[in-house]
C-alpha cells in the first residue's frame, strides 16, 4: 500500500506507536471498508497526520476516508467541527469511527494550491473562505482557546529548539515567545470565534465554480488573526526573493485589509506560527523547508515590526 514519504516520516518521529498504526494501515482500511461499504482508492499526498484516501460509497457518493495516526490527529475532535459548521465553509461530515480514529466527509475538487493563481490570489480566497468558515459559539466546546494554543506553542518552541541544538538564533526564540505572551494576555472571549487552525492553500479544496471549503482543521476557540497566521506564515520562498520585510508588512497588511482584523495581532500570530512549523520541520527531517521559515523568521525578528512593546 502507498504512504505518502511525508506521514511515513511524522509516524518514524512519534515513535512506536504511531510507527505500529502505520504497519496496521491496510488491516484498518479493509475493516472500515467493510463497515462503510466503500472502495477506496490511492492515499492521497499532502498531509503529515493522517492517511487520506479518495472512497465511493454503494450509492456511488464519492468521498474521503481520513484515518488520524495517534497521539497526532484527533479525527473526533475534527469530526465536532465539521458537525457544527454544517457544511457551511468545510467539508461535510458522513460518518465517525472513534475506535479506529477515522472519519468520512465530503469529497471536494482539487486543492486551492492547483489553482494556478498568484500568491495574492490564493490569500483573497482564503480569506473569503474562512469568513464563511469563522462560526460564532456560545462557548469552547471544549476546543483549546487562543491563550492555551499560544501558551502550547512557547512550551513547544522553547523545548524543541533546544532538543535540536538551536537551529536558529535566539532572537527569533526570544521574540517568538514575546508574542505569544501578548497573544494570550489579548485573548478574550467576545473575540472568539471556530478557528481552523491550519487554513492554508492545501487545505483549501474546490467547492463549485466559485466556492471553497475547508478540509482537515485543528479547531479552536480563538481570536480570527490565529487563522490568519497560516497565510501569514506560507511562502517562505516568495518572501526570502525580495525585500522580506516590506514583502511581509505588505502580506499582513493584505490579510488585514480583506478581513477587518488588526496587522499586530496577525504578524504576531503569524511569527509564531512560522517558528513553530520551521522547528516541526526540521523534527520530521524536512530540513530545507524548515530553514526558510526559520530564515525568514530571523529576518523579521531583527526587524521589529509590529513588536507591540
Amino acid at each position: 500500500m502507498y504512504t505518502p514519504e511525508a506521514v511515513q516520516l511524522r509516524a518514524k518521529s512519534q515513535g512506536a506507536v504511531a510507527q505500529h498504526w502505520l504497519q496496521q494501515l491496510p488491516t484498518t482500511i479493509q475493516d472500515l471498508c467493510d463497515k462503510w461499504d466503500l472502495t477506496v482508492g490511492t492515499a492521497l499526498d499532502g498531509g503529515t497526520e493522517s492517511i487520506v484516501l479518495p472512497a465511493t460509497r454503494t450509492d456511488g457518493t464519492l468521498a474521503i476516508l481520513k484515518i488520524g495516526m495517534p497521539n497526532v490527529c484527533n479525527v473526533a475532535n475534527e469530526a465536532l467541527i465539521l458537525e457544527l459548521a454544517n457544511g457551511q465553509g468545510y467539508a461535510k461530515l458522513y460518518a465517525l469511527e472513534s475506535d479506529h480514529n477515522a472519519m468520512l466527509i465530503e469529497r471536494l475538487g482539487p486543492q486551492l494550491a492547483a489553482a494556478n493563481l498568484s500568491i495574492d490570489a490564493q490569500i483573497h480566497t482564503i480569506c473569503t473562505t474562512l469568513q464563511a468558515a469563522w462560526h460564532p459559539l456560545t462557548n469552547s466546546h471544549g476546543f483549546m482557546t487562543g491563550a492555551e494554543k499560544a501558551q502550547w506553542l512557547a512550551t513547544f518552541i522553547e523545548t524543541t529548539w533546544r532538543e535540536l541544538g538551536r537551529p536558529c538564533s535566539k532572537p527569533v526564540i526570544a521574540t517568538a515567545l514575546d508574542f505569544c505572551a501578548q497573544r494570550i494576555t489579548a485573548h478574550a472571549t467576545a473575540d472568539c470565534v471556530l478557528v481552523h487552525g491550519d487554513a492554508h492553500e492545501h487545505n483549501t479544496l474546490t467547492a463549485d465554480e466559485n466556492t471553497y471549503k475547508f478540509v482537515d482543521p485543528d479547531g479552536l476557540y480563538a481570536e480570527k488573526a490565529c487563522d490568519l497566521a497560516v497565510p501569514m506564515r506560507g511562502w517562505a520562498e516568495e518572501l526570502l526573493g525580495g525585500e522580506t520585510v516590506k514583502l511581509g508588512i505588505q502580506r499582513c497588511e493584505l490579510l488585514a485589509d480583506l478581513t477587518k482584523v488588526t496587522p499586530t495581532a496577525i504578524w504576531q500570530w503569524g511569527f509564531i506560527e512560522r517558528v513553530s512549523t520551521g522547528l516541526v520541520l526540521l523534527q520530521i527531517g524536512l530540513v530545507d523547508e524548515g530553514k526558510q521559515y526559520l530564515e525568514v523568521a530571523d529576518i523579521f525578528a531583527t526587524s521589529k515590526v509590529y513588536s507591540g512593546s
